[in-house]
């Protein structure tokens, strides 16, 4: 009998990915400013020689950084010597270990199957329950800017084949009624347009106005009007508007999408590899929504080339996927952290080939970062 492979080594890096500057700004919507992003980057090493990479990626407190000292410090004792087979027994021990901390686990959960994939000769998506799709349409989001600037780019991002683009809301709504309207004049008919106020609205009301003032544009569905504990105010601004409300922040591990579904705050749920706590617990509230007849897309952070990597092989194994999703976080970046950049055409992502995750890192664009 064959001995289990264990794990010996957990290694962790920060680093600092630039992101592009959208309209030559930094980055600006509802949750205010993002720059001087703080990730980190996971290599989990076994005594077969297999090591699988993981990417710890989050725009909110605690940072990459204080994460990696976390999984240094907390989780990594707690699960050296296992097999990195045994993921469900993983996350109960990294659960019992550490309330919290989703990315961390996230960034050991994403490494796991990427050991697994790369044991077994097989790409993660073929672990999660094996192909639904070929590739995941996307949706790609227009940060603020002046109406003129994110209508440019949504005719761009039209012209390169996107069919979905997001509308990031929350500048006061006059402006975002202009913003939307020049958006839905420069792409047409063609186009999808959804909206996301990233909890940008303080009340029910506020919300519903800002809505209704968006609706003739013929928006697919709104995201986060609200606080992410406002599940009653969400499910006011639901029952009370024709657009579909999707749940973003509201969301992270199947615990908080299941007071979503109970409260009936939302009539689609936002998934995210990263928030969850991994793909293990992603696809957990994938199942959680499909049994309550909820569909799901998946957010990006934005994640780097990893985290990417592993939101499109969950996308492309979960029946339940019902919308285009973000899983284009390598886009929102100046450069590529992978070696062989992920598969984008016309509009669509597609899986790597490779086994586990299918990804290496390109260590001179790494180093820079770090």
């Amino acid at each position: 009998m064959n001995h289990p492979m264990k794990i010996t080594k957990i290694e962790t890096v920060p680093y600092r990915p630039p992101l592009r500057k959208f309209f030559g700004r930094d980055v600006k919507l509802g949750l205010g400013e993002l720059k001087d992003l703080d990730y980190g980057l996971v290599r989990v090493h076994t005594d077969e020689g297999v090591t699988g990479l993981g990417e710890i990626s989050t725009v909110f407190p605690p940072t990459g950084t204080e994460l990696c000292n976390i999984v240094g410090a907390v989780i990594a004792p707690h699960i050296l010597g296992e097999d990195p087979a045994h993921i469900a027994r993983i996350h109960e021990r990294m659960d019992a270990t550490i309330d919290s901390a989703e990315p961390a686990k996230a960034a050991i959960d994403m490494a796991l199957y990427d050991i697994v994939g790369k044991a077994l000769s097989v790409p993660v998506h073929a672990l999660l329950g094996g192909l639904v799709r070929d590739a995941i349409p996307l949706s790609f989001s227009i940060m603020f800017g002046s109406p003129a600037e994110m209508a440019g780019l949504a005719g761009e991002l039209a012209a390169l084949g996107f069919t979905t683009v997001k509308v990031k809301v929350g500048q006061g709504a006059a402006r975002d009624e202009d913003a939307v309207r020049a958006i839905r004049e420069a792409v047409g008919e063609s186009v999808t347009i959804r909206v996301d106020a990233n909890m940008a609205w303080h009340t029910p009301e506020e919300a519903l106005a800002t809505l209704r003032r968006l609706e003739p544009y013929r928006i697919e569905l709104a995201e986060q009007p609200l606080a992410a504990d406002d599940l009653d105010g969400m499910a006011f601004v639901r029952q009370h508007i024709h657009t579909p409300i999707l749940a973003d922040e509201s969301v992270w591990t199947p615990r908080t999408a299941w007071r979503v579904i109970e409260r009936k705050a939302a009539d689609i749920v936002n998934v995210y590899v990263s928030e969850a706590g991994g793909l293990f617990r992603a696809a957990q509230i994938f199942t959680l929504c499909e049994a309550a007849g909820i569909p799901c897309v998946i957010g990006s952070m934005p994640e780097t080339g990893v985290g990417t990597a592993a939101e499109v092989h969950l996308g492309v194994a979960m029946s339940n996927l019902g919308f285009a999703s973000g899983c284009c976080g390598s886009s929102y970046f100046d450069e590529d952290l992978l070696r062989t950049p992920l598969r984008v055409e016309d509009g669509l992502a597609y899986p790597p080939d490779g086994p586990g995750l299918g990804v290496e890192v390109d260590e001179r664009v790494f180093e820079r970062w770090c």
